[in-house]
């Protein structure tokens, strides 16, 4: 019987893709908006596609609605250039994820889905190259909604849909490597597991108060056990 719904993050959690994604971003950018903005030293971690497009080329001096315009054309541009250039040597998995996977989509009493700013066609391309995408029956991307806080509830009402279970507060897990999955997972009262294999370190996710943060992800059992705890104190 289906207990915990937990929710991943793909960047910097379960893997990370190497300089060709925010090449491809900034080409595409390029060829649609004929500027890149400041796509090429942008921080990336943890905020949505959406917003990290607004965000690049407002610095360029882009209006929002000059940016809005085309942004279904720039959104389209870029997963259809990823899908194209992206291969599966561009992608590294994160210490223990794929053991990690293994044994949590065994679980009869785990649900797994994805909570991740990724656009779903890029997102979903990046985990079929390293071959994890399978694990994860549905998700909330950010085709899904205008912030990532607005995420864990679309992702609740997914898997409602798909099982028939509305998970509570206390049955939801967001795992993930960056403020904004601890602060997301905040807004919907759920468990945050922080993990520093992404851009910031342990020290730094702490400050966002976690309910626990490991290094990685390695050390199975335990986050398993974690996951299953019946409370989140």
């Amino acid at each position: 019987m289906l207990r915990k719904l937990v929710l991943f993050d793909i960047d910097g959690t379960l893997l990370t893709v190497n300089s060709i994604n925010r090449r491809i971003l900034m080409d595409a950018l390029k060829e649609v908006y004929g500027t890149e903005g400041s796509a090429g030293t942008h921080n990336f971690a943890g905020k949505m596609d959406s917003i990290i497009i607004y965000e690049v080329l407002q610095n360029a001096g882009l209006s929002d609605t000059e940016i809005a315009e085309k942004f279904d054309e720039a959104k389209q541009t870029y997963i259809e250039k990823f899908r194209l250039q992206a291969k599966p040597s561009d992608v590294i998995l994160m210490e223990g994820i794929r053991e990690l996977l293994d044994q949590l989509s065994a679980s009869s009493e785990l649900m797994l889905g994805l909570l991740t700013g990724n656009f779903e066609g890029s997102g979903r391309h990046k985990l079929l190259l390293p071959e994890i995408n399978h694990y994860f029956p549905f998700g909330a991307f950010a085709d899904d909604g205008q912030s990532r806080n607005e995420l864990p509830a679309v992702a609740v009402e997914k898997a409602y849909q798909l099982t028939g279970k509305k998970f509570s507060e206390t049955d939801i897990i967001i795992i993930g490597d960056t403020e904004h999955d601890i602060v997301c997972a905040r807004a919907l009262n759920a468990k945050s597991i922080a993990v520093a294999t992404g851009t910031y370190s342990a020290e730094e996710l702490q400050k966002h108060n976690p309910h626990i943060i490991y290094e990685n992800l390695s050390q199975t059992d335990i986050v398993i056990s974690e996951i299953l705890k019946s409370s989140i104190n």
